[in-house]
């Protein structure tokens, strides 16, 4: 069992590292069906199942990197992002974001209604903050917590559901990625506006590939790290002057604006942003999946069943309505990722379809953070009529 936390963090690295490079030299389809992005999350909560690291040796080192690493990459990918360009997606993204929203709060209202003999009648107080949770963020839920004057005993089984329900659901929208030709055909949704706003930011990237160099590499590694550091200090300042805002949400608005301002400069049009973000992009990702593990299923199955009927009743409204409104494969997955799981997962599944695209789940993200309390203590006070 690995007890060290840098040797935890360099096996976590050496698998990403390998499945990149399989797919790379064996050009195998397989990788096709299952993206090395997808394998990497899959393996790393097989580790930890297997208790290959102990979970609590490595809490430090996993809380030292998961977040200041997260915030280096969503600057950097921000770097590409032409935010005139973003903005041409129009209306249908803020949409698709609310279908997500509304489809979750019925599948909790639905999901209690017909569970609650199995956990309890009670338990619409903390299946109303996870659903803060899963419109917002860990705020919403925390202040959905006060809100209703929630227990600690009683939010125990709603925290396991929101860790391991949500990192089944992160793993399969990563897999339906490849899904995205097929779905939008189904859907007949016109993706046109789309790719051309990916065409041109990509374009914009690729037209610098050839100049990556040693100055702009470790320029951009130090940039990303001073941002993610003072983004979080600053942000838990303006979170103590101004808490109606948590220090997570001060912080990815710090980490946006930078991003967004570094665009326009020459520093948005250097070299190996592509590449060191993706580094950064698998890193985090075999991060929050090293804290995943499968025994989690036995430890509330009542409510981990509750939990994948919640996120099944949600996927399939959301298909119904994409295929009403024609909606696209990328919109439903970030509006879905952004609402379940906010800032730390929307960017990175935006990033898995395009890096040009992480201001979209940057975007979406923090709409939930807006409408996540306030939609928490709403559809807990209905499945509170149903008690």
């Amino acid at each position: 069992m690995i007890t060290n936390g840098f040797t935890y963090i360099a096996v976590l690295i050496f698998i990403a590292a390998m499945l990149v490079w399989l797919q790379k030299y064996t050009k195998s389809k397989f990788f096709d069906y299952a993206p090395p992005i997808v394998l990497l999350y899959l393996l790393t909560m097989i580790f930890c199942t297997l208790k290959v690291w102990d979970m609590e040796s490595t809490k430090a080192t996993y809380s030292a990197l998961k977040n200041n690493i997260l915030y280096a990459m969503i600057f950097l990918m921000l770097l590409r992002c032409d935010i005139r360009k973003i903005m041409k997606l129009g209306p249908k993204m803020l949409g698709g974001f609310f279908a997500a929203s509304v489809s979750i709060g019925i599948a909790f209202i639905v999901t209690f209604a017909v569970m609650k003999g199995a956990i309890g009648a009670e338990a619409w107080k903390p299946l109303g903050a996870l659903c803060g949770s899963w419109m917002g963020g860990s705020g919403n839920m925390i202040a959905v917590q006060a809100a209703l004057d929630i227990g600690e005993t009683e939010m125990a089984y709603a925290l396991v559901v929101d860790s391991i329900d949500y990192s089944i659901w992160v793993m399969f929208l990563l897999w339906a990625i490849n899904l995205a030709p097929k779905f939008n055909k189904w859907t007949k949704a016109n993706t046109n506006t789309l790719d051309e706003v990916s065409r041109r930011l990509e374009e914009d990237v690729k037209a610098n590939d050839s100049q990556i160099t040693f100055v702009n590499i470790i320029l951009l590694l130090g940039l990303s790290l001073v941002i993610s550091a003072f983004g979080q200090n600053f942000g838990t300042m303006l979170n103590g002057a101004m808490p109606f805002l948590d220090k997570a949400t001060w912080t990815v608005l710090l980490i946006t604006l930078a991003g967004l301002i570094g665009a326009v400069t020459p520093v948005g049009k250097m070299a190996g942003t592509t590449e060191l973000s993706n580094v950064m992009l698998y890193s985090v990702v075999a991060l929050l999946a090293s804290r995943a593990s499968f025994l989690e299923l036995t430890d509330a199955p009542a409510w981990i069943i509750a939990g994948f009927m919640i996120l099944a009743i949600h996927g399939i409204i959301l298909l119904i309505l994409a295929k009403i409104f024609k909606l696209d494969m990328f919109t439903c997955g970030v509006a879905s990722l952004a609402n379940i799981g906010g800032s730390a997962s929307a960017p990175i599944l935006a990033g898995a379809y395009s890096g040009a695209l992480v201001p979209v789940g940057v975007l979406m993200a923090l709409m939930g953070y807006v409408i996540g309390t306030g939609g928490g203590i709403i559809v807990a006070r209905i499945m509170g009529m149903f008690a």
